[in-house]
This record gives structure tokens, sequence and C-alpha cells, in this order.
């Protein structure tokens, strides 16, 4: 969940914290007085061979990233359920996978370093059992190749940086200097995590390499267990992309490219790079810059693909959804994140673009577009920056989001709107929403 949210120090996204509000007793039964909006049931939607029947459908989607900073206790996630309902959003999107970890119960990954609660605490069942009392749908938030920050290693010998250094990408600057080095050699990671520190606007941390077997295999393996695990309304992809055009020239990608692109070029041309290779790693990607963008755009959409009918499958009623750049000019030729394309070709239920702007015209254009790309307005949510703007501005992007007939909103975040949203606004900022767009 970056694109303008790129401006945010990271450091605020990890250190936020809910107000400490003490939750009440827990009574058998459903709390009283529910706010969310009633389910209703409109007609079905088409995405591609399927109709999207959500068991938990409203008129607008009313809903809240929740990072995984309040994930991490009983109370947090308790409070945090109560004070969405109370200001009449019906939809949480819950972070359970922010960095190659789990805040729920998993046995591919390890647990989330940050939960301070005993073991058989999971965050997402109790979110999911709150959510639902209340008439909410729960999503579960899943950071696709995003799998660590730049500051330590994780502190798990299971966590797939630790254990997997070879499924990471590598950066164009560093693929000369790392092609002959052993990932597992310290001085690999090292590497990666010096240049994602000395690039905080633009590379977040450590990502793993798109086009590797393996992480295909993990990430389509998180999805289904948490399908499978849980009574969810939806799993929402979030970094289904790469981090920039810089990424990923690891050794094991630019030879996956080799293969790839080979059978389309005459006998003489492969030939003439194969000789080239020998001495510059990068020697196809180089000479054959269309085709290298492809290649990589191709590897996010075909794991969207394959996740998507898999999913649907299973389940056909949840809904598969993705957070993207907003730009789609910039995701298509920079981030090689396709989305239009995944609507078109209806393997994703709902874009939900990050629309990070203070500026209503340019918030107003993104949604205009993903609207246009959506046909249905049940297929696209306006993804709004609360962090970035005022109250005033934040209850603006709503009347707009509307104006531009989107099936719904989604603040980023409620973290921020717990903590520094509660100075900034003079008051609890989800309670003005609430009160002035929702009628709570």
């Amino acid at each position: 969940m970056r694109s303008a949210r790129a401006l945010v120090p990271l450091a605020l996204l990890a250190a936020c914290s809910p107000v400490g509000v003490t939750p009440p007793p827990v009574l058998p039964g459903p709390p009283p007085a529910p706010r969310a909006q009633p389910v209703q049931r409109p007609p079905a939607v088409r995405a591609g061979s399927y109709e999207l029947r959500p068991p938990r459908s409203y008129p607008e989607v009313r809903g809240l990233w929740v990072v995984r900073s309040t994930m991490t206790s009983e109370e947090e996630v308790r409070t945090m359920v109560a004070d969405a309902a109370a200001a009449g959003f019906n939809t949480l999107i819950v972070q359970v996978r922010g960095r190659g970890d789990a805040f729920y119960t998993s046995d591919l990954e390890p647990r989330g370093e940050t939960i301070r609660a005993p073991d058989d605490f999971d965050p997402l069942a109790l979110t999911i059992r709150e959510g639902h009392l209340r008439g909410m749908a729960v999503h579960a938030w899943v950071n696709t190749h995003l799998v660590w920050g730049s500051a330590t290693l994780p502190g798990s010998s299971r966590h797939l940086v630790n254990e997997h250094p070879d499924w990471l990408a590598v950066s164009r600057y560093l693929a000369r200097e790392l092609v002959d080095v052993d990932p597992r050699d310290p001085r690999f990671v090292t590497a990666l995590r010096r240049y994602a520190a000395d690039r905080p606007e633009t590379v977040e941390g450590i990502y793993t390499s798109p086009s590797h077997p393996e992480v295909r295999e993990r990430i389509f393996s998180v999805w289904m267990d948490l399908l499978d695990r849980y009574d969810l309304d939806g799993i929402h992809f979030d970094y289904i992309r790469f981090p920039s055009p810089e990424f990923d020239y690891s050794r094991g990608a630019l030879e996956r490219f080799e293969a790839w692109v080979s059978p389309r070029l005459s006998e003489a041309r492969r030939r003439e790079l194969q000789r080239v290779v020998h001495g510059d790693p990068l020697a196809f990607a180089t000479a054959l810059p269309d085709e290298w963008d492809e290649f990589r755009r191709t590897q996010i959409t075909s794991l969207v693909r394959e996740i998507y009918h898999e999913v649907k499958a299973r389940k056909p009623h949840l809904v598969v959804s993705a957070a993207v750049i907003a730009d789609a000019q910039t995701a298509y030729g920079h981030r090689f994140q396709d989305w239009q394309s995944w609507l078109a070709e209806g393997i994703l239920d709902v874009a939900v673009p990050m629309a990070y702007t203070p500026n209503n015209g340019t918030f107003q254009s993104f949604v205009r577009t993903a609207r246009e790309a959506a046909g249905s307005r049940s297929r696209v949510w306006a993804g709004i920056g609360a962090y970035m703007n005022t109250v005033d501005g934040t209850l603006d992007k709503i009347d707009l989001a509307r104006a531009e007939d989107a099936g719904g909103v989604v603040l980023f975040s409620y973290d921020w709107a717990a903590s520094e949203g509660l100075r900034l606004s003079g008051g609890p900022l989800l309670d003005r929403v609430g009160n002035e767009r929702f009628g709570s």
C-alpha cells in the first residue's frame, strides 16, 4: 500500500497504534447497537466467468485499511472494530501478511514479531468474529512482494529473507556486483538492505522476485491457507507489483527471461546475445527492453490470474480485490501492474486505486479512470489517503468518489486516524467522517 504514500515516513506506518480505549466486558451474543449498514443483496455482478455474490454486500462500501500495528493485541483489535462500526464503516481490510510474516495462524510463515499477546491469540480470527457480529465484512490484506524493511534482519530463522535469500529481487545497480555472490553470503542481503535504506522514498524495503517459481508457490499457498482457514469476505492484494523499473535483475530472473524470450528471436540474434551474456549478465534485458518489460508484467498478471481462478473454484463468493497504483500509466509502465487488463479480463473483482493526493482534481481523475475501466460501480472502491488531507479534504474526497459513481471508499488508514488523525482533526476523525458522511 504505497503509491503516493511514498511521501509518508515509513516509521509512521510501523509505529501507528490506536488510542487506548478499554473495551467493554465480553458478553454472550452480539454487541449492542451495531452501526454498520444492514446487509443487502444487489444483483450479482459478472467478472469474467464468475458472478460475484459476496456474503455481505452494501449499497456503498465504507472501508478502512487496518495496518498490522493494530493487530498486535486483543484490546487493540476489539477497540478498532468497535470504533469502525460506531463510525458507520462496514468493511475492514486488515493487514495479515505485512512483511513476509503472519498476523493470523499460519504454518507457512513466522508469527508477526510485534504481536504482544499469547501464542494462542489470532488477530484475524478475532477481527472476523467481532466484525461479523456487527454486520461488517472482513477482508485479509496480503502484501505480496514486499517482505521486509531496510533495518535489521527478521528475527525468525523461518522468515524467507533468512531462509531463502535466493528468492529476493535485485536492483539493476547491484546486479553485476551480486551476480556471482552466493545469496547465503551475508554480503548479499546486506547489499539489498543498504540499497533500500539509501532510497526510502522509492524502495520500501526488500522484495521477492516475481518470476521465481518458489516465490509464486509461497504466495499462492498463503492465499489458499487464508481461504481454507477463515470465514473471510475477501482477500486483498497489495504490493502486487515491482518496486520500480530497476528491479528484478537477480541472476535467476535474468536467466528465466533469457529462456522466455529466446524462442521469439532469430537463431542469429539469439546466438549473438548468448555470446555477449557471458561477459554481461544483463545483455538480454538491455538489448530487448520492450520484451524485458513484457516479461516482468507477465509475471505479475499471471500470478493474479492463477490465484483468482483458484479462489473462485474453491469459494466463488469471495471478493478478490487489489490496492493498485492510481495512475494507470505509471502502474503499467513503471511497476508492471496492468490492473486495467485484470478488470477487463475478469481476473480481479475490485480495483482499489490508491488515489492518495490532497488535490481534488487529481483524485477525481484517478477515480474516473478506474470507474471507466471497472465497467460496474461495484468493481471500484476509491482509496483515500486521509493522512495527506485535512478532515475537510477527506470529506471532499468521499463526495467526489460518490460523484464518480464509485462503489465505495476505503480510507488509509484506521491506525493513522486513531493516532495522528486525532491531533490534526481536533477529535476522532472517524467519528467526523461517520457523522458528516455516513449518517452514523
